[in-house]
C-alpha cells in the first residue's frame, strides 16, 4: 500500500512540475501562463528554458515515482524546487493571481512531497 501511494503522491508533484512546459510555445502561452508581458526577447529565451528545466524535472520524478531507489533523490529535487519558489515568492511579494495559482500548487505539491516522504521513511524503517 506505501508503495501505491507513494508512487501516486509523486506523480502529483511531477504533475505540477510538468504543467510549464507549455511554456516552450512561446512568448504569448509564457504570458497566459503568467500573467505578465513577455516583450523582451532575453526573458522569453530565460523563461523558455525554465519550462524546458521544468519539463526534465517533472519527467525525473514521474520516472522516480516507478523506482524506489531513485525516490529519494526525486524527493530532494522536487523539495528544492518548491520551497525555494515559496521563499522567493513571500521573500519578494506583490505577486499577481497567476503566480498566486502556482504558489498553491507549490503548497499543495509540498504538501504531497511530505506525505510520500514520510511514507517512504515508514516504509522502509517502520
Amino acid at each position: 500500500m506505501y508503495e501505491r501511494t507513494i508512487t501516486g503522491l509523486l506523480l502529483v508533484v511531477a504533475l505540477i512540475h510538468l504543467l510549464p512546459i507549455s511554456g516552450l510555445l512561446g512568448g504569448e502561452r509564457l504570458a497566459s501562463l503568467y500573467a505578465i508581458e513577455i516583450t523582451d526577447g532575453n526573458l522569453e529565451i530565460l523563461m523558455r528554458h525554465r519550462a524546458i528545466l521544468f519539463g526534465l524535472l517533472g519527467a525525473f520524478l514521474a520516472y522516480a515515482a516507478f523506482i524506489p531507489r531513485l525516490q529519494p533523490l526525486a524527493f530532494l529535487a522536487a523539495g528544492i524546487s518548491v520551497t525555494s519558489f515559496l521563499f522567493l515568492s513571500i521573500s519578494v511579494g506583490e505577486f499577481n493571481d497567476a503566480i498566486r495559482k502556482v504558489v498553491i500548487a507549490d503548497i499543495v505539491a509540498s504538501i504531497c512531497l511530505l506525505s510520500a516522504v514520510t511514507l517512504f521513511i515508514l516504509k522502509r524503517y517502520g
